[in-house]
């Protein structure tokens, strides 16, 4: 992916080395674990929360900082990455919401080591990357894209650009009302019907992110030679059938919260290949 030289959004807060004692004893097993927890209905909150009580087996630098006190050079190239993918969704979003006739507000990117707190709540970074509707910041340790390179077998620079842009989708069903249409309808639903609704908002966020990627390669030429792959090997790592498979466990419908692999790969395709909103309704979408 080309990203060097380009725009960084100044809407970070990098709070790497600051944010609290990193996860220690296993963290990437740990992140797989609490998803598969909440896949399977459970709360991973107190699961994270035993885990990070537990004695650590070795002394962690806090927010992952080097012996001398500093972030490593692949630390501060994580986070100059981040910004620039953020400033290209700024920009993407912006366009898109101005020749709609709206105004896109910047969501600000937190970036954190170990621990963070948000007005949704406490997170680690186990927790994985998230958005928080409450505060309207995302959330990520970027220590995450080694764990999604080697605990869910999806390397590339241009997956984590995807990462990037699927929780930015969050922000912009945030804006567009979708958020606060599923948590008024929420109360209303059985525990298998709040699912479904999920699915609907992640593969519709999943969307959101071929369709930022989409216009910013057209502004910017981001795209190289086997980065489309990239992206489509991230999206169907994270499917519920494939976490679920990896707990040993057989897939079950009526728990999936983010869509199936099959599902996620096919949203986020349709919107990097057609770049066109009005496809991305999947509240409406007869099939999924």
């Amino acid at each position: 992916m080309r990203w060097r030289g380009g725009r960084q959004s100044e809407n970070v807060e990098d709070a790497r080395g600051i944010s609290g004692p990193a996860v220690v004893g296993g963290g990437a097993g740990l992140m797989i674990i609490a998803i598969i927890i909440a896949l399977l209905g459970g709360d991973p909150r107190q699961f994270l929360q035993q885990a990070n009580n537990q004695p650590a087996a070795a002394p962690a630098q806090a927010g992952g900082k080097g012996p001398d006190g500093k972030l490593s050079p692949q630390e501060v190239e994580a986070g100059e990455f981040c910004a620039t993918v953020l400033g290209y969704t700024e920009d993407v979003w912006s366009r898109l919401f101005k020749e709609a006739g709206k105004e896109y507000r910047y969501p600000t990117m937190r970036l954190f080591s170990g621990q963070t707190q948000s007005a949704c709540g406490g997170a680690t970074s186990a927790s994985g990357p998230f958005y928080c509707p409450g505060d309207e910041k995302l959330y990520l340790d970027t220590s995450f894209f080694a764990q999604l390179a080697q605990d869910l077998n999806a390397p590339g620079d241009f997956a984590q650009a995807y990462v990037i842009a699927h929780e930015v989708g969050h922000h912009v069903q945030n804006l567009l009302g979708y958020t606060d249409q599923l948590d008024a309808l929420r109360p209303r639903l059985s525990e298998v019907e709040n699912n479904e609704y999920s699915v609907k908002l992640e593969l519709q966020a999943d969307f959101f992110a071929g369709v930022m990627l989409h216009h910013a390669d057209r502004m910017e030429q981001i795209i190289e030679p086997g980065d489309i792959q990239e992206a489509l090997r991230a999206a169907t790592a994270i499917g519920d059938d494939t976490l679920q498979r990896r707990s040993g466990a057989a897939p079950r419908k009526e728990t999936f919260t983010h869509g199936t692999s099959e599902q996620r790969e096919r949203w986020f395709r349709k919107g990097l290949e057609t770049g066109d909103l009005s496809q991305g309704d999947t509240f409406s979408a007869k099939a999924l």
